[in-house]
């Protein structure tokens, strides 16, 4: 695999989890819940590999970071959406496991509660997890 290609796939994987998201809230909102289970456990597959891939592209690079290189305003947007998304990101893997957990186990009140933190939380990493991407490498202005 040409690990440059990394990060290209990994905003697909956002993006294919922010449809997933999208379509479970759908599906559980219409009383469809083993549809609603095959298509979260599908999101969170989706979001592992892309946790995964993440680690592996980062890694590849020694942990450097790519800067973006514009000014003023849209570099504070830039870093406003990069500090809420990682923050944010940190706790989305916890949130979705404890989903999991509560409604495989059928502990259904427990997961409601729960996912009604955490499914916006998710979609909003997933969403500014493609933004980022077509910021950084994308619209990326050169360096003046």
């Amino acid at each position: 695999m040409d690990l440059a290609a990394l990060p290209s796939i990994n905003a697909t994987l956002n993006g294919i989890a922010t449809m997933l998201l999208v379509v479970g809230r759908v599906l559980i909102h219409r009383k469809r819940v083993d549809a609603h289970r095959r298509v979260m456990i599908s999101a969170f597959s989706v979001s592992t590999l892309f946790l995964a891939l993440y680690v592996l592209h980062k890694a590849s690079r020694g942990f450097e970071s790519l800067t973006y290189n514009a000014t003023g305003g849209v570099k504070a947007l830039y870093l406003a959406i990069l500090f809420s998304h990682l923050t944010l990101a940190m706790i989305v893997p916890v949130l979705a496991i404890m989903l999991l957990r509560y409604g495989l186990k059928g502990e259904i009140a427990s997961h409601r509660r729960l996912a009604r933190i955490a499914w916006p939380i998710w979609m909003y990493v997933s969403i500014t997890g493609v933004v980022i991407y077509v910021m950084l490498y994308q619209l990326n202005p050169p360096i003046v």
